[in-house]
């Protein structure tokens, strides 16, 4: 009966995922420091941790229920005591219209995750309670399971991370056109070649736009044909010579490869 109760709850949220109140303007980039139109990836979280009495910003994260936060296994560190932003637009502003802070219950991190080898990047965040949904706060839709994009799906990363390689971490969200790398051209030998593997999927690499430092964790909304946006990817890893490097682009977890976990833990 729990099982039930809670596949009830996955699929409410599914009904009314994705589709946000203030719509995003679709020209911006990450790297470059294009603002998002404030609140409109709503689903956007800052996984934030707690040093020094001071809570900072460590990584992104995309919020797919009402008490669930999708992120990346190479934020999470079991030493730390995490929360979670929602409703962000500017970092800098604590008590920002709109957005609320939420502790955390649980972190499940993906039983296979290899840091060394970076395969398995994903993990899952069930919050201290479920917050409340409104204009500024929303849920992203998951992909079908399994599901692929072709070559030069226009998809957009969203997140806080560095403005520029070694650049400061912006105040306020960012976000960029990164379109669908195939894995056969991302797998070529002058790409990324062996490190990439069907479990993730690559964006970007044109040397313009592309996720830096800060952004891990966060999503690749990619909009489906009925409007409503998915989370096609986990921001994991990109080139160590830079944030917007040819033919490096950005790779993520692809979130369809690991549908059957989520709902997994999300019922635990």
């Amino acid at each position: 009966m729990l099982g039930v109760t809670v596949l009830a709850a996955i699929l409410a949220c599914a009904a009314s995922c994705g589709v946000p109140t203030f719509p995003p303007n679709l020209s911006a980039r990450v790297v470059g420091g294009d603002d998002a139109v404030p609140h409109s990836w709503p689903w956007q979280v800052s996984l934030q941790y707690l040093k020094d009495d001071r809570w900072g910003h460590t990584c992104g994260g995309t919020l797919i229920a009402d008490n669930f936060v999708l992120t990346a296994a190479h934020c999470i560190n079991d030493a730390l005591t995490y929360r979670v932003g929602l409703g962000k637009n500017n970092l800098t502003v604590e008590d920002e219209e709109g957005a609320l802070y939420v502790g955390v219950d649980t972190i499940y991190v993906h039983e296979k995750w290899n840091p060394l080898l970076v395969h398995n990047d994903i993990a899952l965040i069930k919050l201290a309670e479920p917050v409340e949904l409104s204009d500024t706060i929303q849920v992203a839709c998951l992909p079908e399971e399994g599901s692929v994009l072709p070559q030069d799906y226009p998809c957009y990363v969203t997140g806080w991370g560095r403005l520029w390689t070694n650049g400061p971490i912006s105040e306020v969200l960012q976000q960029g056109l990164q379109p669908v790398v195939s894995h056969a051209t991302c797998s070529r030998l002058d790409w990324w070649f062996i490190r990439v593997k069907k479990t993730m999927v690559c964006a970007g690499g044109d040397g313009v736009t592309s996720a830096c430092n800060g952004d891990s964790g966060g999503p690749l909304n990619c909009q489906a044909e009925n409007g409503s946006w998915e989370v096609r990817g986990v921001v994991s890893f990109g080139s160590a010579s830079g944030c917007n490097t040819r033919k490096k682009p950005t790779v993520f977890t692809r979130v369809s490869s690991y549908i059957d976990w989520i709902n997994e833990k999300m019922q635990l």
